[in-house]
């Protein structure tokens, strides 16, 4: 069972791995600490981008001759395979660490991933732990593994004027791509992935949703941010695309109505200085 310390270490290791959201696709957005073999904290460390290193070599890295014995808490199973970086796991087991905590189960392991080779190793694994808390942030990356198609927000201002600058920056920021009403197709946050990680159309076809997301997906997005209006936002609602609704509306005046969408629950409600911020999602999957 795992320590309070641990417990600690991967709540740690969580809100890092947010810092990747927007950044990874389509890796997922992963968090490690390195506890020593007192149960201090020795290295931390984040995926911020496909092609550089993973969380759990940043770790290490930082906390050098201290892992040895020590324990590692990851977010997300250590990666068993190299390619434009080291596997993971080879890095754990190189540097001696006796024990590994990880929070979920990469998916495409299999049960032949880094958790097989490091208990084969002899290193001590423990999973599950803080699964649920992991999930709000590694959660979006697991449903797009199941369902073959990016994350997509819908955001509109039910008053039909513009989301506000601030307000946009916002929502770019954890986002892959944007989607706009004419087809254009753009990096959420320009420059965020690194060169040529994101295969993006010259003219996305935005009212063919399922011709989209196969185009999306197929070119490494696994967020995708749909800035278009009321009418064809629907389209994309019709066609069961659309994981994430947020509205924007006034905080004075009438009151805006709208019909809630099938399969949506109402799952947040922000009132701010300059809107009303209402949020309904499709349940994640498993």
């Amino acid at each position: 069972m795992a320590s309070e310390r641990e417990i600690d270490a991967m709540r740690l290791a969580i809100v890092l791995s947010a810092r990747g959201l927007g950044t990874t696709s389509p890796n997922p957005p992963v968090g490690c600490v390195v506890l020593d073999a007192r149960g201090e904290i020795a290295g931390t460390g984040y995926h911020e981008r496909k092609g550089e290193p993973h969380a759990e070599a940043h770790a290490l890295a930082a906390a050098g001759e201290r892992a040895r014995g020590g324990t590692a808490v990851v977010t997300l199973e250590p990666c068993n395979h190299a390619g434009r970086t080291p596997a993971c796991r080879q890095a754990l087991l190189d540097v001696g660490v006796a024990r590994v905590v990880i929070a979920l189960m990469d998916p495409t392991s299999r049960g032949e991933g880094g958790a097989a080779v490091l208990r084969a190793a002899g290193v001590d694994v423990e999973v599950g732990v803080l699964a649920d808390e992991a999930r709000l942030v590694l959660g979006d990356y697991l449903t797009t593994f199941h369902t073959r198609r990016p994350i997509v927000t819908w955001a509109f201002s039910l008053g039909g004027a513009p989301i506000d600058e601030p307000t946009t920056r916002e929502l770019r920021a954890r986002a892959d791509v944007v989607v706009y009403p004419d087809g254009r197709t753009e990096e959420a946050v320009e420059g965020s992935h690194g060169e040529g990680v994101l295969h993006l159309p010259d003219d996305l076809v935005s009212d063919d949703a399922d011709h989209a997301m196969k185009v999306l997906f197929e070119g490494g997005v696994r967020s995708a941010l749909l800035l278009v209006p009321s009418a064809l936002g629907s389209a994309w609602l019709a066609s069961g695309v659309v994981d994430r609704i947020l509205m924007f509306g006034s905080t004075a005046g009438p009151a805006p109505t709208w019909d809630s969408p099938e399969g949506f629950v109402l799952c947040g409600i922000t009132r701010t200085d300059r809107y009303l911020r209402v949020e309904m999602a499709r349940p994640k999957l498993p």
